[in-house]
């Protein structure tokens, strides 16, 4: 057992957290280009509407990236396992 939580813990480390960063990131840029393209085109309804969808997109992307780390952690800790912790490099 103690071999498949090894296991499970460098899949969660080497894999899962370098793609929840990822994802993270990318929803974090398109929240910050929405919102710039909101004020650098705020008198064009057309790109406001654009600009405003890409806002949302990135809120509910933040939102459901940092839900899945919870439910990891919450699921990590029910089974026993070590929590996930964000990534650390020497």
């Amino acid at each position: 057992m103690q071999s498949f939580d090894a296991l499970l813990g460098r899949i969660i480390t080497q894999i899962i957290n370098p793609v929840i960063l990822l994802l993270a990131s990318i929803a974090f840029v398109i929240f910050l280009w929405g919102a710039f393209s909101l004020i650098k085109d705020g008198g064009n309804p057309n790109k406001r509407t654009e600009a405003t969808r890409a806002v949302l997109w990135g809120i509910v992307g933040l939102v459901i990236i940092f839900g899945v780390y919870g439910i990891l952690n919450i699921a990590t800790s029910t089974f026993g396992l070590s929590p996930v912790t964000p990534l650390t490099y020497p």
